[in-house]
């Protein structure tokens, strides 16, 4: 008697959707259980989207951050395609594919994480740049090479949104631009980083006090045009010149999640079981930026990195769990601390006890994020070149 195959199907390569995939891939699949792993993701390279700001200061390259998928699969037996998802079938168990093939699945991985919705004011869509992307980091460095090579005398940049992304954007291109480039950082409330520790908090205002980095708090952006922008501060609307409107608020589920009948919170996010699985459907799990999740203890799972990050391992125990007769694990989420960049050289953390600002910082990061890698294959590639690289650098000049 031949046994089916069990054949898992993950969407996105995120670090929800890749960091699954590789766990399945070294679970102890018996040799009487055959299974197959499907990673599809719309881009062919996976990205380590907290470093994605080393990129437009030149501390970090592409291959460092951004991977080939093929590359890190490679030796796992998990198949990838390259394909946007353009439907699924939840009665049916089949994930279509945009000019691919149609995929059968016994388990499904929802982790096609969010997107960033520029359509909320008007001529956000045409003239501000979002920054989540490899591909967005690829057009805003072409926008700043232009203005760089321009005879602007002064480059002015306004920041949409002072949380995580904004700050570190802020602290990395006023690093860049230097005396020439002029910024203002628009926030709706009346503090920077809202949701941080006090201590990181007052570490970046410093940081970007020290940049000269101008703040826009209580600040309401009405509107963008190719070279202004318009912003409402207590009732009275000033238009202002710029030459780059970067935009780094909020996160909305993609479109193809939104359709699917599963149930939903208000922003569209699925709602899980603690062990990750979706309500009335349990050969799906959902994680990451789509997923309303509450985790064993009740406490409501932020949409973040390191979230994604953890929640990969149970999702991957579960499913494996689930194919094998065996007990699921509740999400037991850890707020392991947070870590930001604040320009060249210079970070501030806190978590697990510890708190740490400046060069110390800005190694420690990095060491925590080398860790966090996803295979020792790559780890090693990196950990090495960032060991060689400045002794190669020393030597050149």
């Amino acid at each position: 008697m031949t046994q089916q195959t069990a054949r898992i199907c993950i969407l996105g390569g995120g670090f929800g959707g890749l960091y699954t995939a590789l766990r399945l891939s070294q679970l102890p699949w018996e040799s009487t259980q055959k299974h197959e792993i499907v990673l599809v993701d719309q881009s062919d390279r996976f990205l380590f989207s907290p470093l994605l700001y080393e990129l437009l200061t030149g501390e970090l390259q592409t291959w460092e951050i951004a991977p080939p998928f093929e590359e890190l699969l490679q030796g796992t037996g998990v198949r990838f395609y390259q394909a946007v998802v353009s439907g699924i079938d939840t009665d049916q168990q089949r994930v279509h594919l945009q000019d691919g093939p149609e995929i059968p699945y016994d388990r499904l991985v929802l982790a096609l994480g969010g997107e960033t919705p520029l359509d909320v004011v008007p001529g956000a869509t045409s003239y501000a740049h979002p920054f989540r992307t490899i591909n967005d980091a690829y057009r805003l460095e072409e926008r700043l090479r232009v203005l760089e090579e321009s005879e602007l005398d002064k480059i002015r940049v306004a920041i949409v949104g002072a949380g995580y992304s904004g700050v570190e954007l802020a602290c990395k291109l006023a690093d860049r631009l230097g005396e020439r480039g002029r910024f203002r950082l628009i926030e709706i409330s009346d503090q920077i980083l809202r949701t941080s520790p006090e201590f990181n908090r007052e570490a970046a205002k410093k940081a970007l006090e020290a940049r000269g980095v101008f703040l826009d708090l209580e600040t309401k952006v009405e509107s963008i045009e190719q070279d202004t922008i318009s912003l409402e501060y207590k009732n009275q609307v000033d238009t202002i010149p710029v030459d780059l409107v970067i935009w780094t608020v909020g996160t909305r589920v993609a479109p193809v999640v939104k359709t699917l009948p599963l149930k939903q919170n208000q922003r569209g996010q699925i709602n899980t079981e603690s062990t990750l699985q979706v309500l009335d459907h349990l050969e799906i799990f959902a994680l990451g930026d789509l997923a309303d999740c509450r985790d064993a203890e009740g406490q409501i799972v932020p949409a973040t990195a390191q979230a994604a990050f953890q929640q990969a391992d149970y999702a991957a125990w579960n499913i494996w769990a689930s194919l094998t007769n065996r007990p699921l694990l509740p999400f037991r989420y850890q707020q392991l601390g947070e870590m930001m960049a604040l320009g060249k050289d210079n970070a501030t953390m806190t978590g697990l006890g510890i708190k740490l600002d400046g060069t110390l910082a800005y190694i420690a990061r990095r060491l925590a994020y080398l860790y966090r890698m996803p295979t020792l294959d790559h780890q090693l590639k990196v950990g090495f070149n960032w060991l060689v690289r400045p002794i190669i650098e020393t030597l050149s000049q």
